[in-house]
């Protein structure tokens, strides 16, 4: 017996409580017969005003993704995808790996992470020479930057837009972020990621490849294009740029 609706699969989305983008983003990019089921990570809108401050704040998180795990796999999804990025990226490989660990023995199935699928679009792109944004303080950075670096690249140039709580990322206009892929790219840069799963660029990044000339990787992007790759799902999908339309 298949479920009437996600017939091909049942992927179980976990995400911060605050994050308002990840969910419409995941449902926009969702082919027919797959369905996403949503878990929220118990997550204060703290205020972020250095630092420690912010790392305190995705402690929190990460101290709360196992009840989310918990929570959605009572309905049985046979995958999950995580829509949360910062804690994913926090010690280099091993620390993804011991996250992904970690999730995949509370719940039995499988997971897609943003560090995991971030790495995995710039290896399918072919590039080493990279930059990134996020909307985390220059500690996250740090981490950010240590884990791609550990994976072969070369980190160029980074922006933390250092956000004032979870809810004011999802609030960033378009305007600045267009602002901020301009400020990072250069003749040097073979391609720009954006991380944080809360901050709205699938559908700029997109644009972004075609006036920039380069690959723009949002988050949200590669890791719903990286689930559904890891689960036999080859889809092409428009509008969403070069990553689900031709890998």
């Amino acid at each position: 017996m298949t479920d009437a609706q996600g017939w091909r699969r049942l992927f179980g989305v976990l995400g911060p409580s605050t994050n308002t983008i990840v969910q419409p983003d995941f449902d926009d990019m969702r082919p027919p017969g797959v369905t996403n089921h949503y878990s929220r990570i118990f997550t204060p809108d703290s205020q972020a005003i250095s630092n420690e401050t912010f790392l305190a704040g995705t402690q929190k998180i990460s101290d709360n993704v196992l009840a989310a795990v918990e929570s959605v796999m009572t309905c049985s999804p046979d995958y999950l995808v995580m829509g949360m990025s910062a804690i994913t990226f926090y010690g280099g490989i091993e620390g993804n790996a011991a996250f992904e660990r970690k999730v995949q023995e509370a719940s039995g199935v499988g997971v897609s992470t943003g560090a995991a699928a971030t790495r995995a679009a710039l290896e399918a792109y072919g590039v080493k020479r990279v930059a990134f944004l996020s909307p985390y303080f220059p500690a996250a950075n740090d981490e950010v930057r240590r884990y791609y670096e550990e994976c072969g690249f070369t980190v160029l140039r980074d922006i933390p837009l250092q956000c004032p709580s979870w809810t004011r990322i999802a609030q960033v206009p378009t305007a600045t972020l267009r602002e901020t892929l301009l400020a990072l790219d250069g003749d040097d840069v073979e391609a720009i990621v954006q991380v944080g799963t809360n901050l709205s660029m699938v559908r700029l990044a997109a644009a972004a490849e075609l006036f920039l000339a380069k690959p723009v990787i949002a988050i949200n992007t590669a890791t719903y294009w990286h689930a559904l790759r890891a689960n036999g799902i080859s889809d092409r999908m428009r509008g969403f740029g070069r990553l689900l339309e031709e890998f």
